[in-house]
Order: C-alpha cells, then sequence, then structure tokens
C-alpha cells in the first residue's frame, strides 16, 4: 500500500490553491507525558536544561533552556524529572488516535504534535456555509476530541489547533499564535501576514527544517533581520548566495510557500523496504535494533536513485495478522527513522488493552512517503565526512539502540568560563542540539575565561593544592583580584614544588544579582619544575587544581 503524505492529498489534482493542514499542538508535552499535575511546580530536564514546564513552574520564572540549578534558584519547590523519550510516544498515542478517526493520514513530526489534510476532511465535516466555515468546524471538533484524552490525563484544555498553508505553517502557527483551547484558521494565502511578526528564531528551531545551523537565528538577528517578515522581504536568490540551501527552505516557509515539493513522486515499489523478523519482537528496544541495518538499506536505495524524502509510513505486522502503521515526518537520518519505530511500537504495546498487539512483530515496512529529488549538500573544501565517520555513525547508533536511548554519550562543546562547563557529555542522538534551547553558544564573550590553548585534563572533581610565596604563607587574592605575593611553590599538602613560571590571574565574578549561586574566583597558570603545566583556581580562600596542560 502506498501512502501519500496528509499535504500531498490535500494538493493532489483538482484541488487548486496551497496545500491546507490542519496542525495539533500539545505545549509541554514532555511533562504531561511524565505524569505531572498542571497545578504543581514541575519541570522535564534533559542534559542539565529544561524542556518543559508546567503552568505553575513558568509562572514562578522557570523557562525552557535555563539550566538545572536556575530553575532551582527561580523556583525552590520545583519537582525536576528526567526525560522519559520510551514515554512520550506512548502516551501521545491517544491523541493520535483521537485524531485519526477525522483522517486516516495523520503525520506526526514529534510526540506532542501532529498533522493532517484538511482540505478532505473539511468536506466531510461541513456544515451548510463555506470553505472556511468548513475548516473552523473541523479544527473545533478535532480540538474536543483531543480535549477529551488531555482531560483524561488531567491537562483540559492544553491543545491548540490551526488551520494554515503548508503542514510546517500549520504547526508553526498553532505553536505560537493559537491561544488557549480556541482554534484558529488562517485564511488562504495569509500564513506568511499571520507569522511576520514571531521572532525569526521560530524558523530555526530544531525540527521545523533538516539541516538547518541552530545558529542561523543568531546570524539573522545580528544583521538587522529579526521577525519573520524582515527575513521574508529578502529575495530568494540573495538568501541562497549567502546562508546556503536550507535557508532558502526557511526563507520559503516565512514568505508563506508550502514547505512540500509540488513534484512529489509515488514511491517506486524497489523503494519500499520489507524485513521478516524471525523469531518474532515484543520489545521496542530490539525492534530498533533490527531495524537499524532496514533504515540504512532503505536511505542507500534513495540515495541510489538521487531521491530522498522526509515522510515515511512505518507498517507492523505480527503473528496473529494484526496491523499497525503510521505517517512520520522525520529528517531523513536513519536514527532519526529507528527512533520514530521505535516510538510507534511503544505507543502501541501501551494502548488501550483491546488494540494492543497479542503476537510479536514479524513484518516491518517502510514506505516513503513522498520522493522528491536529493538536492545534496554543501560540504567543505575537504569533504568533511569519510566513510569511517558513516562507520562510527553506525556503530554508535546500533550500540544505542541495543542498550536504550540515550545510553550512548558524547562530548558536546558550549560556551563557558571553565575547562568543565565548555565540553559536557550528552547523549549520541542530541549533539547537534547542545547549543540550542538558549544555552550559551562558544562565540559569545566569557569575560574571565583562560586564554586557549586549552589543558588536556580537565579534573571533575578537582583536587585540592597549596599555592604558596617564598616565605611559606598561602597566596591570596583580595577583592580587586590582586596576589599577596607571587606564587613559588605549589603542590598537594607536603609534596610541593618549586615554581618556574606563572601567568594570570583571570577572576571571575559570576552571577553576584544571585546569593545563592554567587561564585567569586581567580585562576592562575603555573609551571613547575617538573611535571606539566597546571591551572589552578582560589575560591573561597582554598586552591583547587581544576585541569592539567599536555
Amino acid at each position: 500500500m502506498n501512502q501519500r503524505s496528509p499535504a500531498g492529498a490535500a494538493g493532489s489534482a483538482g484541488s487548486p490553491g496551497p496545500l491546507r493542514a490542519l496542525a495539533v499542538w500539545c505545549d509541554q508535552w514532555p511533562v504531561i507525558a511524565a505524569g505531572a499535575a498542571p497545578d504543581a511546580p514541575t519541570a522535564v530536564v534533559r542534559s542539565g536544561r529544561v524542556v518543559a514546564a508546567t503552568p505553575v513552574a513558568t509562572g514562578a520564572g522557570v523557562a525552557v533552556g535555563q539550566r538545572r540549578r536556575e530553575a532551582q534558584s527561580r523556583c525552590p519547590d520545583i519537582e525536576l524529572l528526567p526525560f522519559d523519550d520510551r514515554s512520550l510516544a506512548a502516551t501521545f498515542e491517544p491523541v493520535v488516535a483521537a485524531v485519526m478517526a477525522f483522517s486516516p493520514t495523520v503525520e506526526v513530526g514529534h510526540p506532542g504534535d501532529c498533522v493532517l489534510a484538511s482540505r478532505g476532511p473539511a468536506r466531510y465535516f461541513a456544515p451548510p456555509g463555506g470553505v472556511g466555515d468548513a475548516e473552523a468546524s473541523l479544527a473545533h471538533q478535532v480540538a474536543d476530541a483531543v480535549d477529551v484524552v488531555l482531560a483524561d490525563m488531567g491537562w483540559p484544555g492544553w491543545v491548540r489547533v490551526a488551520v494554515a498553508d503548508g503542514a510546517v505553517g500549520s504547526r508553526l502557527v498553532a505553536a505560537h499564535l493559537t491561544v488557549g483551547h480556541t482554534p484558529l484558521v488562517v485564511p488562504v494565502g495569509g500564513t506568511a501576514h499571520a507569522l511576520s511578526a514571531l521572532p525569526v528564531a521560530v524558523l530555526a528551531s530544531p525540527g521545523v527544517v533538516a539541516g538547518v545551523d541552530p545558529g542561523l537565528a543568531n546570524l539573522l538577528r545580528r544583521l538587522g533581520l529579526g521577525t519573520v517578515g524582515a527575513f521574508a522581504s529578502l529575495e530568494p536568490a540573495d538568501v541562497l548566495a549567502r546562508f546556503g540551501g536550507p535557508a532558502v527552505m526557511v526563507h520559503a516557509l516565512a514568505r508563506g510557500v508550502d514547505d512540500r515539493p509540488a513534484a512529489a513522486e509515488v514511491p517506486a515499489p524497489e523503494l519500499v523496504v520489507v524485513a521478516t523478523l524471525d523469531p518474532p519482537v515484543e520489545r521496542a528496544d530490539a525492534l530498533a535494533f533490527a531495524a537499524r541495518p532496514l533504515a540504512d538499506d532503505f536511505h542507500h536505495r534513495l540515495a541510489s536513485r538521487g531521491s530522498t524524502t522526509s515522510v515515511v509510513s512505518v507498517e507492523f505486522e505480527t503473528d496473529h495478522g494484526e496491523a499497525c502503521s503510521r505517517l512520520w515526518r522525520y529528517d531523513a537520518s536513519s536514527a532519526g527513522l529507528v527512533d520514530r519505530i521505535r516510538w510507534q511500537l511503544d505507543g502501541w504495546l501501551s494502548g488501550p488493552v483491546a488494540a494492543r498487539p497479542t503476537a510479536g512483530v514479524v513484518r516491518l515496512r517502510l514506505v516513503p512517503g513522498e520522493v522528491v529529488a536529493a538536492t545534496g549538500r554543501q560540504l567543505g573544501f575537504w569533504g568533511e565526512e569519510t566513510a569511517a565517520d558513516q562507520r562510527a555513525a553506525r556503530v554508535v547508533a546500533r550500540v544505542d539502540a541495543l542498550l536504550g536511548p540515550g545510553s550512548v554519550a558524547m562530548p558536546g562543546r558550549r560556551g563557558g568560563r571553565s575547562p568543565a562547563e565548555q565540553v559536557v557529555r550528552v547523549p549520541a542522538g542530541v549533539v547537534a542540539a547542545v547549543d540550542t534551547g538558549g544555552m550559551p553558544g562558544l562565540a559569545a564573550p566569557w569575560p574571565g575565561s583562560v586564554p586557549p590553548p586549552a589543558p588536556a585534563l580537565v579534573h571533575d572533581p578537582p583536587w585540592a593544592v597549596e599555592v604558596r610565596d617564598a616565605e611559606g604563607a598561602v597566596v591570596c587574592v583580595d577583592g580587586r583580584s590582586h596576589l599577596s605575593a607571587p606564587p613559588a611553590h605549589v603542590g598537594r599538602p607536603g609534596h610541593t614544588q618549586q615554581v618556574v613560571a606563572w601567568a594570570g590571574p583571570w577572576p571571575v565574578d559570576e552571577r553576584w544579582w544571585d546569593p545563592v549561586a554567587h561564585r567569586r574566583r581567580a585562576r592562575l597558570q603555573i609551571q613547575c619544575v617538573e611535571g606539566p603545566p597546571l591551572l589552578v583556581a582560589c575560591e573561597g580562600g582554598r586552591w583547587w587544581c581544576e585541569a592539567t596542560y599536555d
């Protein structure tokens, strides 16, 4: 069975005008999936950052992107819950089932939002009147159906529904312009005007357009293009020349042009990938591990034809003949496809008892929802990607699928003043997202940071040292960041060495406005007679060795 994407169905022959889509958006879905109550101060944290919070927490000053400690300082009574990737899709399945009562082709981007083509269902549910009345009637009925599901979860009135031009356009309208439970219907051709006043960061946020540099929004703001309308006023040729191919797709969204290609092909039979699982698979993590080579084969077949897709239909069949099919939008990567496969099976296994499978999955089928010509990627002069890089990425993804999501960590760079703050461990699947969600960038000014080169070894935790002058007294740092005397000996108590060279101090006075998080430190680089150079810091009258140079 070859399926077209919802937007593709809306734009089929005989349906003039732009593609119309209805988006369902459940804000702060991770806290809903975690079982939190809206009247309790709760937030969900991932990689030390807040990704979702309840209304009570946001009212106290907690915001998405804040660090854990900052959220706790703003709301001391807050309960911080870990991010559970597996529960997101499982809890969102009842919402998708409610929306599928209006259209069999519901496209899920991420747990918390989904899209369906509005033109066909609007005609079916149309009251006496025009097309606009039909879309408004459909939007209200979908909102009421989803609200019943959310009310059972303790979150009544927490759904946002919008109808606009294009799948991504309707998502943006639902997420940023819809107020409360009342749906918003944007007139045909009015999506660009509706989005024009929004900050340009909404277009470059993760999940909107695949392959967009997270720093695009910051660059546009520095160039004076702070709103979607200002960015849309540029000529497409100028955007291509200055920002590259992915930015052109973002610019098309800003101008109200639908993100779906008009010349999408019906997938050829040889692009459909089918796998028979023996023995049957009954766990989502085991299916994700088995699906990894299938996802690689799926994308390899597309690449061999010079094609690509961002919409895929994932179909399961059990040993008892039960079937489950879902349409997913993703970033055209094998890792993203494997995540969707795992999410779908998690949602099926945890759905209503009457709808759960009674046997293991014996058949997995991947069908591209829309096939377009691959425009390729612009790599650096030396390529920037090798076969070894691709093999390493496949190995990491398979280990992550075997041990569970988030079990494989990789170093990710971010801004900061100390070496320990500049490199953090993040799950392998979200390395690209480390510098998003309000996290300070690498290029931000960091007064008080130690100049390069960076130390080779960062001690976690730092170990205590003594820094003494030539008279044997402990070297102190006064309020003006002046040393009491030049350092002459440094080392552990009873095992100090003579200092032959030193540099600094580099004073840091962080969060002086916050009595809880306020910290004052001063760092020195010290070279002893023997051993590697050290990076030491004085805080609260005590010295600590933070890092060692090579």
